[in-house]
């Protein structure tokens, strides 16, 4: 579900054709949309640019990058010299502002296609030749696959991480299920999985099936946790709402070529994602032979795992390069 902040544009915005789960329509202090955002989750905002008070001041919109994941927020601009001018597009970039456009065609096309600073990178100069005529084109810039951060050591809020499977059945429940429990041990958590009933068959009561339909309701009810894990399945309205997602491959000759014959290019769109080999009992030689036939980065080697052990070093070791507190591998 969607978010839109709007003023002067609200008129164009309400025809937009997205779901919306929350609207606010008038002019706001920057502390206001941060107030209201910071906490809350969803797939995209829709941000009307005249509804920052003060908004061609660069500090503002400073202040809004610094707090909000500009990776979900399309910026609506108005079109006047003050926010075409190179300068200006320069230092959107500069913050980490890159889908930007003045249209509802923009809107539409960074909805689905998000840019990247690679597609923005011809405008990150003052000196660059960037006018209104370029600015009109309704074909925003294309996108390019997002390059992953390293994790952080530790971290603060509320963290949403999906876990998904991209070969069938390759245990993404299972390893849920498992996360939830160990992570529990230090922090406030809580499971979801959407539009199937697998957690059913874990008899534990703390965990929650849902539908795509409420699934941002759902994560919005917890967002006073430290960490909610998604059960992804085929949901891409649940996949939008993580922070982090982790595509699990069983690396099984048979699931592998499974995969292949259905999609052959299957792998190839999880560049620069978070690959888990799950259950594997591969080599690291074997890992390396994987990551150059499938072109393909692994971000981790798991073993197979006990659910109903107590202690599980190898997960541990998998949620502290996530960015969990270290004594997580001192269970």
């Amino acid at each position: 579900m969607n978010v839109i902040v709007s003023n002067k544009n609200q008129l164009l915005l309400e025809n937009l054709g997205v779901d919306v789960i929350k609207e606010m329509n008038g002019e706001f202090e920057v502390d206001e949309i941060i107030a209201a955002f910071q906490n809350f989750f969803y797939q995209r905002m829709i941000l009307d640019i005249t509804a920052i008070k003060n908004y061609t001041d660069i500090v503002n919109l400073q202040k809004l990058s610094i707090s909000l994941n500009m990776e979900k927020i399309i910026l609506l601009l108005d079109g006047t010299d003050a926010t075409s001018n190179p300068a200006f597009i320069s230092n959107l970039v500069s913050m980490g502002i890159y889908n930007f456009t003045k249209n509802i065609e923009g809107i539409q096309y960074l909805y689905n296609t998000p840019n990247t600073y690679r597609d923005v990178a011809q405008f990150h100069r003052l000196d660059a030749t960037f006018g209104n005529a370029a600015m009109a084109n309704s074909q925003p810039i294309v996108a390019a696959p997002v390059v992953e951060m390293a994790p952080q050591p530790e971290f603060y809020g509320t963290r949403v991480i999906g876990v998904k499977n991209i070969t069938k059945q390759s245990g993404a429940s299972s390893l849920v299920y498992m996360m939830k429990n160990e992570l529990s041990k230090h922090y406030s958590v809580v499971a979801i999985e959407v539009d199937k009933t697998d957690f059913t068959y874990f008899k534990d009561k703390s965990l929650i099936s849902t539908v795509t339909s409420e699934v941002g309701s759902i994560i919005n009810k917890h967002k006073d946790k430290n960490v909610i894990i998604v059960d992804i399945n085929n949901s891409l309205v649940a996949e939008g709402f993580c922070q982090d997602v982790l595509y699990l491959i069983e690396p099984s000759i048979i699931k592998l070529q499974k995969l292949i014959t259905l999609n052959a290019t299957a792998l190839q769109g999880l560049k620069d994602k978070k690959i888990i080999l799950n259950q594997s009992l591969l080599s690291s030689s074997e890992v390396a032979n994987f990551e150059y036939e499938a072109r393909v980065k692994v971000y981790y080697n798991l073993v197979p795992l006990n659910e109903r052990d107590k202690k599980i070093p190898e997960l541990n070791k998998l949620l502290v390069k996530l960015g969990f507190a270290k004594q997580q591998s001192e269970i």
